[in-house]
């Protein structure tokens, strides 16, 4: 896709933008000065350096070499874009702000190998006028040009970009996800592609789409690439989302719905219609819900993909569900606990019986812990049996069920032919009903470990959920080893990470006292390329432990409320999800926003 009058480019005055097409010897230039007026003259006569500094300046580089623009960066007397735009008016070359890497036309920027752009500090941008662009940070660099020329055998267009930017784009070129969305966006929007989609939806029905349609070479295309740019992300689920005259995509990223390029309206049917092809679902239907399953290889790996429709007034919704097989591969200590919390999650799960239950709301990390548990259970002496809806992750050595509710295969029938079996160690996907809860005792009481998750707010309240299900305190006592609540936080992005102040209202809410504030150093993210300019870039667990030690098995017999043992565990030292939050944010791992937008302050949930 070459650079098109659309494609714009500051000058180097930075009142204007000039399409790249443009970039001709005509074009505007700031001051002109004589030939050999030098660099550092011209920054002096541009005020934006003093004549003492420019000495210290030409002092250092008498002594430590390099060009006087990387000395006065160094020396930090000058921004990037300050050397970059005067150096742009010294050597008469136009300056192109790489502040939109969309701009860039992928296929001619790849076309370049990353080795050469890194090692020289360039990228090239689209071609003009049977010219490849190619913006460097040193347009003098003569090796340079001439490995780029012999590389591309092309002639060249050299523009002039800081090298922050350079390297910023270097990263997205040929490693961002932003490298999907944009050959996605190129699919929809150019003529080429519009022609081929015309190709698709010509003969295809007003209310529904063939398989013939489906199968058209723009569609597979488009679903591949939505596919890869969702693994790329590190998408969990892509939202595939009928209106009445469009389409939206979106993606969730780190817990957050992020909009993505939709397929043209037209395209609509016959981008449905391949993802239940693939994911083996009735194209006719589409009245009723289905559910199914894909497998795509992105990055080198396998992943699996559940797929979920329902009708809508607008037509099929499809929720594509990312299947990471890393995920059900992690061990417990990669999971973020706290040294303790750790030991003390082994050595429950080295109770030859009792349950042990994670709790927390859908999307909070749950099933991963406890598969990490499984891996640390798993050994071929031991017989372990898991019940789930769905079977999200295939383990090797583990018998795994998937309950079938259209033939009354539900968690309680596949519990008792378990208990049949002769297991070891049992893991229940998730406890729904009195009768699950009760089988789950009645293993735990016969001498099998017992694993589950539960949906309640925090550790204590699963006491109070399970006794107003019906279930007697007497046995919750017996049976119950451990409750584990957790919750996932946004991670911040380690590449715009930087000290932030809190107001006092916040430090107020976080229970930080100010002279404990004015010791402690706060972070965020900015916001950069990598992290998507949101300041984040993946997610951590928080927990909150209740053993259940002697004290709290007599708080639940006599009948205490919620209230009272979360008290008496937090003088056994047992923090909830807020304290664990909180010590996540003084090692700067996560933000005081997301604490505070994740978890509740026990003083004000008590109210």
């Amino acid at each position: 896709m070459a650079i098109d009058e659309g494609d714009r480019m500051k000058s180097t005055q930075g009142a204007s933008n000039a399409p790249v097409s443009e970039i001709k010897s005509d074009l505007p230039r700031p001051n002109p000065l004589k030939p050999d007026q030098l660099f550092g003259e011209l920054l002096v006569s541009k005020g934006l350096l003093s004549r003492e500094e420019l000495m210290k300046a030409l002092d250092v580089q008498r002594e430590q070499g390099g060009r006087l623009g990387e000395v006065l960066l160094r020396l930090e007397m000058l921004s990037d874009e300050d050397v970059t735009l005067a150096m742009a008016e010294h050597l008469s070359v136009e300056y192109l702000r790489l502040d939109d890497i969309s701009k860039i036309d992928l296929n001619v920027a790849r076309g370049l190998p990353e080795a050469i752009a890194k090692r020289f500090c360039l990228v090239a941008i689209g071609e003009v006028d049977d010219k490849i662009v190619v913006a460097m940070a040193d347009p003098l660099n003569i090796i340079a040009i001439d490995t780029i020329t012999l590389k591309i055998k092309r002639q060249l267009k050299v523009v002039i970009s800081s090298s922050q930017e350079i390297r910023r784009a270097i990263e997205m070129v040929y490693h961002g996800s932003d490298v999907e969305e944009q050959q996605l966006r190129d699919l929809v929007e150019t003529e080429d592609g519009r022609e081929d989609l015309a190709s698709v939806i010509q003969d295809a029905p007003e209310e529904g789409v063939d398989s013939e349609a489906a199968t058209k070479a723009p569609v597979i295309h488009f679903v591949d690439l939505l596919l890869s740019q969702a693994v790329k992300s590190r998408a969990s689920d892509v939202h595939i989302e009928p209106q009445e005259k469009s389409m939206v995509i979106r993606m969730r990223i780190d817990g957050i719905l992020r909009d993505m390029v939709p397929p043209a309206r037209k395209m609509q049917a016959a981008v449905l219609a391949r993802i239940k092809i693939l994911s083996d679902m009735d194209i006719a239907e589409r009245r009723l819900p289905q559910d199914g399953r894909l497998k795509v290889k992105a990055s080198g790996r396998d992943i699996d993909v559940r797929v979920s429709s329902i009708p809508t007034i607008y037509g099929e919704k499809i929720v594509m569900r990312i299947l990471d097989s890393a995920a059900a591969n992690r061990g417990l200590d990669e999971l973020g606990f706290e040294e303790k919390r750790l030991t003390e999650f082994k050595a429950a799960l080295s109770q030859p019986h009792g349950i042990i239950v994670v709790t927390g709301p859908t999307g909070s990390g749950k099933s991963t812990t406890l598969y990490a548990a499984l891996n640390y259970l798993r050994d071929p002496t031991e017989n372990i049996t898991t019940v789930e809806d769905p079977v999200e992750y295939r383990l090797a050595g583990i018998n795994q069920i998937q309950i079938k509710p259209e033939i009354n295969l539900d968690f309680a029938i596949c519990l008792r032919a378990i208990l049949r079996q002769d297991p070891d160690i049992i893991l229940i996907g998730e406890i729904r009903d009195k009768e699950t809860v009760e089988i789950a005792i009645k293993a735990a009481l016969t001498g099998h470990l017992v694993l589950s998750t539960f949906h309640t707010n925090d550790a204590p309240s699963a006491i109070s959920r399970f006794i107003y299900m019906g279930i007697e305190p007497y046995l919750l006592a017996s049976t119950l080893n451990l409750i584990v609540a957790q919750r996932l936080v946004r991670r911040i992005c380690e590449k715009c990470k930087e000290p932030v102040e809190l107001s006092p209202e916040i430090l107020k809410r976080l229970k930080i006292e100010p002279g404990e504030a004015k010791k402690a150093v706060f972070h965020h993210g900015k916001g950069c390329s990598a992290c998507g300019n949101t300041g984040y870039k993946g997610r951590l667990p928080i927990f909150e432990f209740l053993v259940m030690n002697s004290d709290i098995r007599e708080m639940i017999i006599t009948g205490k409320n919620e209230r009272e043992i979360r008290a008496a565990a937090r003088q056994k030292g047992y923090g909830g999800l807020f304290e664990s939050g909180i010590v996540n944010m003084m090692k700067g791992l996560t933000t005081a926003e997301e604490v505070l937008s994740t978890t509740f302050t026990e003083d004000i949930g008590a109210e």
